[in-house]
């Protein structure tokens, strides 16, 4: 069995992550990995990310890429494949259905291949029938080509056992612990304080949900503002149309992509965290919220309905129909209203985060399934 590892990670925009749980997942494990004594490279897109060979241990190499809506991930991912054929990598890791459809190269080649499925992105209203086809394609790609499939969820495992009856394993995104910060830069740039805000963190891509956030936050009255942190994901039709209707609202404020301090202070003063996805995988944004003891209202799809109603376990959260903006509206009404349950209900769910969602163990279990490709033992 081998203990040191040549390892390539494929299909993420690049690290360190400026935005996207793709790439912060990609991040945390790969950081985690390299200390453990592997060789990770993690081939990144120039827009994305800057000139750099190192970061923190993990090799970092830039590809270029087609950087339209439907090739941007696909040439990215074509090119960093056609790499590993000429380098003694052991493990080439994809991510994202998309990049999976070409993970059966590096098996012509001889190497050991694992797929992280992170959503069915092929549900996602942004793709058309001919990109929605592809990536259902992609779907059943990382399933039948690669040596081990990893999912992000439990919700994820079903499907995927359910529909192809092979087994996969499930590796959950995961938290760092918080750091908690005094409200300076966002008192400094946006004047505000704790407790003054409603906060959304994602992409401003249609099946976040954001429209269904701002219809139904216009409609409520008080003096709470309602932050949206994030910017277009090839999808810049659909952020100008949020930004026509937060310019009807003084109270909202769109900040684009945010990281660093200033989105930790964001995360520490927030009232509420909201999540109004159509579809998830494991929200990373949701479990960091959670991880700072911010009550959350999402929608009911399985994937939030995981992480806020745990089996076994009280709530952790509030839901409200996905898609129902009206419902949306009274849940928020009823919660600005009673700040006592927000409270309660944001620590149970720091406590609970804290015990269940974990980057370490993540990063371990990742390197027993690449281990056990060469031990041939299929069990983590």
């Amino acid at each position: 069995m081998k203990h040191s590892l040549k390892i390539a990670m494929i299909g993420q925009k690049g690290i360190p992550a400026m935005y996207g749980g793709i790439e912060r997942h990609v991040e945390e494990i790969s950081l985690r990995l390299a200390k453990e004594g592997h060789n990770v490279t993690v081939f990144c897109r120039p827009y994305y990310t800057e000139l750099m060979e190192n970061y923190k241990g993990v090799r970092l190499e830039l590809l270029p890429s087609i950087n339209t809506k439907h090739l941007d991930a696909i040439s990215h991912s074509f090119f960093a494949t056609a790499k590993t054929f000429w380098r003694d990598y052991d493990v080439i890791h994809y991510h994202a259905l998309g990049p999976s459809t070409l993970s059966f190269l590096p098996k012509l080649a001889g190497k050991k291949v694992a797929v992280t499925v992170h959503s069915i992105d092929w549900l996602r209203p942004k793709w058309g029938p001919l990109a929605r086809s592809f990536l259902y394609f992609g779907e059943r790609a990382a399933v039948l080509f690669p040596d081990r499939t990893i999912v992000i969820s439990k919700t994820l495992k079903r499907y995927f056992e359910t529909k192809y009856r092979r087994e996969v394993f499930y590796i959950p995104n995961g938290i760092n612990v918080p750091a908690f910060v005094a409200p300076r830069i966002i008192k400094e740039r946006y004047g505000l304080a704790y407790g003054d805000y409603i906060l959304f963190v994602g992409r401003l891509v249609p099946d976040k949900g954001c429209h269904y956030l701002l219809e139904a936050f216009k409609n409520i009255k008080g003096a709470k503002k309602l932050v949206i942190i994030g910017g277009s994901g090839h999808s810049d039709r659909y952020e100008s149309e949020l930004k026509l209707l937060a310019s009807k609202d003084n109270r909202i404020l769109l900040t684009g992509y945010l990281h660093g301090e200033i989105l930790e202070e964001f995360y520490t003063n927030a009232y509420l965290f909201v999540l109004p996805s159509l579809i998830e995988g494991l929200s990373i944004s949701l479990l960091e919220a959670l991880s700072y003891g911010k009550a959350a209202l999402c929608s009911d799809i399985e994937e939030n309905k995981e992480i806020l109603h745990p089996e076994g376990n009280s709530p952790i959260g509030f839901a409200f129909k996905s898609g129902d903006t009206k419902d949306l509206q009274k849940k928020l009404s009823y919660l600005l209203e009673h700040p006592e349950e927000v409270k309660a209900m944001g620590e149970m769910a720091k406590n609970y985060v804290a015990e269940n969602y974990n980057w370490d163990k993540a990063a371990r279990d990742t390197n027993a399934l690449y281990m056990s490709l060469f031990n041939g033992n299929s069990s983590l």
